[in-house]
């Protein structure tokens, strides 16, 4: 159990729970938990829209992890445009779309059809009218985010995504298919693990 608490945290960089669990209950890392917090540094420059940077900071982690990925480069590139739109740098949006994105989509179906969409927020100055509004959400920035998030973690040979929270589903599963055969002792309440005993 030690393990699969550790994992999570390790997973979703919580640095410091990390070293202090570590303390408390003996169980290493299997990582460097330095690496965690330049991990975190890129995720959240994301997050804030800061795209060059992140790539820079990627890059300074392990260069191959871009240069193998181009999907993911791709998508940290839509990203930096989109920061342009955002902030209302139309011209600058337009010729990075050109210059940057416009020959990966040349070569990739998908990218051209990221780009086309991506650079239709040009067209709207009401992007709440816009069909692909959703680009300019928060909720964008989190994905791509997670995206670089989970490359860096398999660069660095590392799960990319924490075990206990598909366990918890996978006990929720096995709860549900139970129920239609057996009478047992149910876990009810996942945070306190306490059982419900079985109707007699």
């Amino acid at each position: 159990m030690n393990r699969l608490v550790m994992n999570f945290l390790v997973t979703e960089g919580y640095v410091e729970a990390a070293e202090k669990f570590k303390m408390e209950s003996g169980t290493d890392p299997d990582i460097d938990l330095a690496t965690i917090t330049d991990r975190m540094a890129v995720k959240k420059a994301v997050q804030s829209g800061n795209v060059e940077d992140a790539i820079e900071k990627v890059n300074d982690l392990n260069p191959e992890i871009l240069d193998t990925n181009p999907q993911l480069f791709f998508h940290l590139q839509q990203q930096r445009l989109i920061e342009l739109i955002r902030n209302g740098k139309v011209e600058e949006a337009l010729e990075f779309a050109q210059e940057e994105l416009a020959p990966r989509g040349e070569e990739n179906q998908a990218f051209l059809e990221e780009l086309e969409k991506t650079v239709a927020l040009l067209a709207f100055e009401d992007v709440s009218n816009c069909p692909v509004g959703a680009l300019l959400d928060v909720s964008q920035r989190l994905k791509t985010a997670s995206e670089v998030n989970a490359a860096i973690l398999t660069s660095q040979s590392h799960e990319k995504d924490p075990k206990l929270p598909s366990l918890l589903k996978m006990l929720i599963w096995a709860q549900n298919q139970l129920d239609e055969k057996a009478v047992y002792p149910r876990i009810t309440n996942l945070s306190t693990a306490s059982l419900e005993d079985p109707a007699v």
